[in-house]
């Protein structure tokens, strides 16, 4: 049996399609794969940099489906459908709407892969295919591995990705993965996080969790875990643990680089109407949680939210010139978006402010990085506006320097350092040059 899984692309420009220098291996494909039972050939269509050859004799196609993908994927499922070859489509937009997604695939996956992906190859291969297979959620990978193999020959940034837990247990009013984890975590035995590891020859990490510090008491078990493994390592953290001084020694001594951090917003009306209570905690515009960092000497990937209520256009400028002061090493200027299934959506809805008739992922006239509801500070316009000039600001080659002058977090190492100057350049083509993508390629 031959088994096709397909990671859809972001879009294109008018005139060529989008080529994601950045790309990251897609751990989630990988883990589909290490789930497969023996026997089943695999094959990796990664749509970032393949043509997708949709003539290859293939038994079943399967397609990760995320909201900024969806349309793509959408494409991608229809042409495989009219060539007769059966489709199941899973992830977190597949189970924030899945009769949407239906519209597109013999097959919709709800959930977790882990529980009934065996089942799923099952009925393909007695062609039985079930139109919705709803799984539960909970430990990632019992038992398995991702399969790194199916990676080979595509150019992806030479960092290996992997997990240890699942979900958060905030409640942030914008996170469709709060929504979809239902507000829970769920981690990995450590011993076989560290197979995992050891099982392949890179030794620089990203953990791909969406908070590896949930839980902090497990999160210090992993990092003393770390240690004699020698490992550099990334991941996404909130800024509450700052406050645990033992959780950031283990974090530093078990060869964290540093962190994306969500700080969202410097003004606390904007955390409190976000949910993002753990940023609220002694709040003093972040400046003790800046200085821990840097005595730690880690290098801060922070995010921010742009068109929050409390938002002007002159407030987030002022925040994008903050963060050049603070020198963090990569910032995401990121535009508040209302995902499907989250109390955000259900909010504009409700207050009758989202645009593009309210499924912007779909709609033909969106573009990426620009509004999709109306702020109350400003225009849809403005809001996107700003923060495309949040990018340019932050991307500059007067802000590149600047950033790189700092001793205690992006000079104060050579490996640090040349982190900085490898990967600023690139991330800021990145982060230029998707401005405007359609989603999709039609």
């Amino acid at each position: 049996m031959q088994v096709s899984l397909v990671k859809p692309t972001l879009g294109r420009h008018p005139d060529e399609p989008f080529v994601d220098e950045g790309r990251m291996e897609p751990l989630n494909l990988g883990v589909l794969a290490g789930l497969t039972p023996r026997g089943v050939d695999i094959r990796l269509w990664d749509d970032r940099v393949d043509d997708i050859d949709y003539d290859e004799p293939t038994d079943l196609v399967a397609i990760t489906v995320e909201a900024f993908t969806a349309r793509r994927a959408y494409e991608i499922a229809d042409e495989f459908r009219s060539r007769r070859v059966p489709v199941v489509m899973g992830g977190i937009h597949a189970t924030a709407l899945p009769d949407e997604v239906a519209a597109h695939a013999e097959s919709v996956y709800t959930g977790d892969a882990e529980t009934r992906w065996a089942e799923v190859i099952s009925d393909a291969h007695a062609g039985h295919l079930k139109p919705r297979y709803d799984a539960a959620i909970g430990r990632p990978q019992p038992g398995t591995r991702a399969r790194r193999d199916i990676y080979g020959g595509k150019g992806y940034l030479p960092v290996s990705l992997l997990q240890f837990g699942r979900g958060c247990h905030f409640r942030c009013e914008y996170c469709a993965v709060g929504a979809y984890f239902e507000h829970r975590h769920h981690f990995r035995p450590i011993d076989e996080v560290l197979a995992e590891i050891q099982s392949q020859p890179r030794r620089d990490l990203f953990f791909v969790d969406d908070n590896l510090i949930a839980d902090h008491d497990a999160a210090k078990e992993l990092f003393r875990a770390l240690i004699p493994l020698k490992v550099r390592w990334m991941s996404q953290a909130s800024v509450d643990g700052i406050q645990d001084p033992e959780l950031m020694a283990l974090m530093a001594e078990s060869g964290c680089l540093g962190n994306v951090i969500g700080f969202e917003s410097l003004d606390p009306a904007n955390l409190e109407l976000m949910g993002k209570h753990p940023n609220l905690a002694g709040f003093d515009r972040y400046a003790s949680a800046v200085q821990t960092l840097r005595d730690h000497h880690l290098q801060t990937w922070a995010a921010f939210l742009l068109g929050y209520d409390h938002d002007t256009t002159d407030s987030m400028l002022a925040q994008c010139e903050w963060a050049i002061e603070q020198r963090f090493t990569f910032a995401a200027w990121n535009v508040l978006m209302p995902y499907p299934g989250t109390p955000l959506y259900e909010r504009l809805h409700e207050e009758d402010r989202l645009l593009y008739d309210g499924h912007w992922w779909t709609h033909p006239d969106y573009r990426f990085n620009s509004a999709a509801f109306e702020p109350r500070g400003m225009s849809a316009d403005q809001l996107t506006e700003t923060a495309w000039q949040c990018r340019r600001r932050w991307n500059s080659v007067g802000s590149i320097l600047r950033r790189a002058l700092d001793r205690s977090t992006n000079m104060s190492s050579l490996t640090r350092f040349g982190l900085y100057v490898i990967y600023n350049p690139l991330f800021r083509r990145e982060s230029l040059k998707r401005q405007g993508l359609q989603l999709g390629l039609r």
